[in-house]
Formats: C-alpha cells, sequence, structure tokens
C-alpha cells in the first residue's frame, strides 16, 4: 500500500512538470495487477528515439521505481518481524522476559519482608510500652514495701534492707559469645517479707513439695586448681544405687573439647582435699554443664549432638542414647553465659528433666520430662520464658524457676515455670553470684540445696520452700 501511495505521490510531483497526467491499472501477462501512468513533455513536442537517446524523465522513473522498491522491501521488514523485541505486536527476546519475571518476583519478595519488618517493629513497639508500665509498677512497689517495713528514722543499712532501684535497665543486645543478656521482662517482685513469714526451714525429714520463697548464701565445698575447672559440674545422687550412697561426690571440669573424665569421691571432704577415689572415662565425651548423677547414672548430652546419653556408674557403659526433637545445640539456644548449655538436664523430686528450645519455640524454654531408664520422653511443655535471657535454671517439684544474672553479685530469682497449671510468674527471690561467674546450677531434692559452679568454686545454696 505504502507504494501505491509513494507512486502516486511520484506523478504528482512529475505533475508539476506537464499539464495532464494519466493513471492506468491492468492485469499483466502474468495475472498481477500493474499501475502506469503517462505524463505529457512540456518541451517535447515527440521523443527522440531516433536518436537512441534515454529521455531524463525515463531516467527520473527508474530512479523513483528504484526507490520505490527499496521503501516497500523495509515496509516488509516492518510488518513482520519488526526491531528485535522492540516493536508492539512482535516476538519479545525470551532471556529479557526471564530477566523481568525475577525482578518482578525479586521485589515482591522485598515488599513482604518490609512489611513483616514493620509488623516486628510495632510488636517490639508494644513490648517497649509495656516493659515501660511493668517497671514503673514495681518500682511503686518497692517503695511501698520499704515504707511499710521501715518507718521513717529507723531505716538502717542492713542487708534485709529493700533498695527501689536507681534506673530501669535498658534491653541492650550484647555479643553471644560468653556475654550476659539481661533479661526482656521485669515483673513486680515477690516481697522479701516472704523469708521472714514462710513456715520455718524444712529438714531432711520434711520432704513435702512447695513453692521456693528463699534462697541462702552461697557456702563454699572446694575449688578448682586448674584453668580447667573453670566451668565445671558437681553433684551428687538424690536416689543411689548400690555400691553408691548419698555420700558419694561427683564432678566434671567441662573446659576442653574432649570432655570424658567423671571424678568419683566418697564424699564432699574428699572433694574439697582435691583427691578422687576413682576416674571413670566415659565412651563418648560430653557438652555443656548441664549433666547430672540420678538412680546410678550420669545422664549428660553428647558433644556436639542434641542427643541425651545414660553411663551406668556401675558397669561404666552407656546404656541408653536419645535425641531431643528439634533441641537445639552447641550454641543454638544457650543460656545468657553461653557455654554450650543448649541442653540442661535436671532432677527434682519428681524426676528427670531436659530444659532445651527449639526453632519451633523460637528461643523461648521447652521442658520434657524424661525416662530415667530409656530417656524417652514422657510429656512436654512449652513456657514463655527466652532461654538466652536467663544465666540458668533448676526444678523443684515440677516447677522451673531461672536466674536473672551469672555475674551480678546481686542477682534474683526471676521467673518461675509450674508444669502442673501450664503458667509463669514473675519473681525477685534474692540470689547471690559470689563469685561473679556461674556456670552450672541444679537442685538436689534428698539435700534440699542447690549445688553451683562459680568460677572455679564449688558452692551450694540452702532453699526454703513455702508449705503446699
Amino acid at each position: 500500500m505504502l507504494g501505491v501511495w509513494l507512486l502516486l505521490w511520484g506523478s504528482v510531483a512529475l505533475g508539476g512538470r506537464a499539464d495532464t497526467a494519466f493513471l492506468h491499472r491492468a492485469h499483466d501477462s502474468s495475472g498481477h495487477c500493474t499501475y502506469s501512468f503517462t505524463v505529457a513533455s512540456p518541451v517535447e513536442a515527440a521523443c527522440p528515439e531516433a536518436a537512441g537517446g534515454v529521455p531524463e524523465l525515463r531516467a527520473e522513473l527508474a530512479a523513483l521505481a528504484a526507490r520505490l522498491s527499496r521503501l516497500e522491501s523495509r515496509e516488509r521488514g516492518m510488518g513482520g518481524s519488526g526491531p528485535r523485541g522492540a516493536e508492539p505486536g512482535g516476538a519479545r527476546d525470551p532471556q529479557q522476559v526471564a530477566l523481568t519475571a525475577r525482578l518482578e518476583a525479586a521485589y515482591g519478595e522485598l515488599l513482604r519482608a518490609k512489611s513483616r519488618l514493620e509488623e516486628e517493629k510495632g510488636r517490639l513497639e508494644r513490648e517497649k510500652e509495656e516493659l515501660g508500665r511493668r517497671l514503673e509498677s514495681s518500682a511503686q512497689e518497692i517503695t511501698r514495701l520499704r515504707a511499710a517495713r521501715c518507718p521513717p528514722g529507723r531505716e538502717g543499712p542492713g542487708r534485709d534492707t529493700l533498695r527501689a532501684p536507681a534506673k530501669a535497665p535498658r534491653w541492650e543486645p550484647q555479643p553471644l559469645a560468653y556475654q550476659e543478656l539481661q533479661s526482656e521482662r521485669t515483673e513486680v517482685p515477690v516481697s522479701r517479707l516472704l523469708e521472714e513469714t514462710a513456715l520455718g526451714r524444712p529438714g531432711k525429714e520434711d520432704s513435702g513439695c512447695g513453692q521456693l520463697v528463699w534462697v541462702g548464701e552461697p557456702v563454699v565445698f572446694g575449688r578448682a586448681d586448674s584453668i580447667a575447672g573453670k566451668y565445671g559440674v558437681w553433684m551428687k545422687d538424690p536416689e543411689p544405687v548400690p555400691p553408691f550412697t548419698r555420700d558419694n561426690t561427683w564432678r566434671v571440669d567441662t573446659v576442653g573439647t574432649e570432655v570424658r573424665q567423671l571424678f568419683q569421691y566418697e564424699e564432699a571432704e574428699q572433694l574439697a582435699r582435691g583427691y578422687p577415689a576413682k576416674v571413670h572415662i566415659l565412651p563418648r565425651p560430653l557438652e555443656s554443664t548441664g549433666a547430672v548423677i540420678y538412680r546410678g547414672g550420669l545422664f549428660f548430652q553428647l558433644r556436639h549432638s542434641r542427643s541425651v546419653a545414660r553411663y551406668d556408674l556401675r558397669g561404666e557403659t552407656i546404656t541408653a542414647e536419645r535425641e531431643i526433637p528439634g533441641a537445639g545445640y552447641h550454641g543454638q539456644y544457650p543460656y545468657s553465659w553461653g557455654g554450650y548449655t543448649d541442653i540442661d538436664l535436671a532432677v527434682d523430686e519428681t524426676g528427670l528433666w531436659v530444659i532445651y528450645s527449639t526453632e519451633k519455640a523460637r528461643g523461648a524454654i521447652v521442658l520434657s520430662k524424661l525416662d530415667p531408664e530409656t530417656l524417652e520422653i514422657r510429656r512436654t511443655w512449652d513456657t514463655n520464658i527466652r532461654k538466652r535471657g536467663v544465666a540458668n535454671s533448676f526444678l523443684i517439684c515440677g516447677t522451673l524457676y531461672t536466674v536473672s544474672s551469672y555475674s551480678a553479685p546481686n542477682a534474683t530469682i526471676n521467673f518461675a515455670y509450674d508444669t502442673a497449671t501450664g503458667t509463669s510468674r514473675a519473681l525477685s527471690i534474692p540470689f547471690e553470684n559470689r563469685f561473679r561467674y556461674l556456670s552450672m546450677l541444679d537442685y538436689n531434692p534428698a539435700e534440699r540445696q542447690l549445688f553451683a559452679w562459680d568460677s572455679f568454686n564449688m558452692v551450694t545454696y540452702p532453699v526454703r520452700l513455702s508449705r503446699a
């Protein structure tokens, strides 16, 4: 069609050189439609064919025909594929299409991530406001208790005096490698008046359960002599089997990559002197300070593993091994002090426990009750206590208790989770870190004491329970 219009334009242009022009359309010998036109020369009365020359007009028409041919060829090219990947209606480059699709998908993912971050920011802001309200309430409660306990003019500097906090601590994340992370929550503290109103300290003959209301000052039993004893675990069996007794004491120094030595002492005084009666070499290395002795066996976490094992003290062999499903290990969910304390075993009046966390729990403490013979999980509880936010934990009468700091001299027992009711509550029971590096803490239900390892020192804490 473009050729027709150009042909017409040519006839008009040439028409400027003559008075008349005639367009004629007809079929040629092959059946194709052809266009022709004639123009009278304004200067020549006859064609000089006899001279054999080529008229100027014929030369111009030939040039125009060649130009029309080139234009038609270009038009056919534009009507077919067009410029590569650019003209509307043309085929697009497959690589360009794929790249565009990937860019659009990445942009969509960025938008979704931004939305999630905004939601998380809003949640954290709400938690911050709630923490501020709780801190203010806590300060008011401490002030009220001080006024009730110590009338004006009679307040002394005694160690039992309640102190109002100078300033509410801020939550500032610290490096996780053996550094303390502050607790994210601070609740209204339990009054230390409980210490005075509790019904006496229970003796060994009193096996009744109750709630923890008081922790006494630490008593040092022994001290490690080398750097290998900076962190460790020491314990007694609350339910020994012959030939062992409750006087037998056990110790593991946990500094090292291949921890296999379990030291056996006939009594605590022998531990203080540093001369073991026997050294057990474990078939498999253990990890962390979460081991316990119970019913004639050492229960511990296998190194670089989420599995726990039972080592029989009489047969000196591993008699059971069990993986804790989904449990973090080797630094995924430790206590705030570090030490690969992801999996912590504990014993109380009700039996054997394991304390850990999982990806599903998002770092909150998970409790499981274990069968002491097979290590099969009998039941599991999910708490709302952040494991990295506490220094250590232990169980008494089926209730989990946590310690706020491993290094602060005036720490507290700050949370309790009751497995009977599935609820947690905040506490503020004073707890002293005398040597400023608490790496192990366990409860012995037979001794009714806490056993702890505090920077080379093996210590015990007396406890007091309220009567149920």
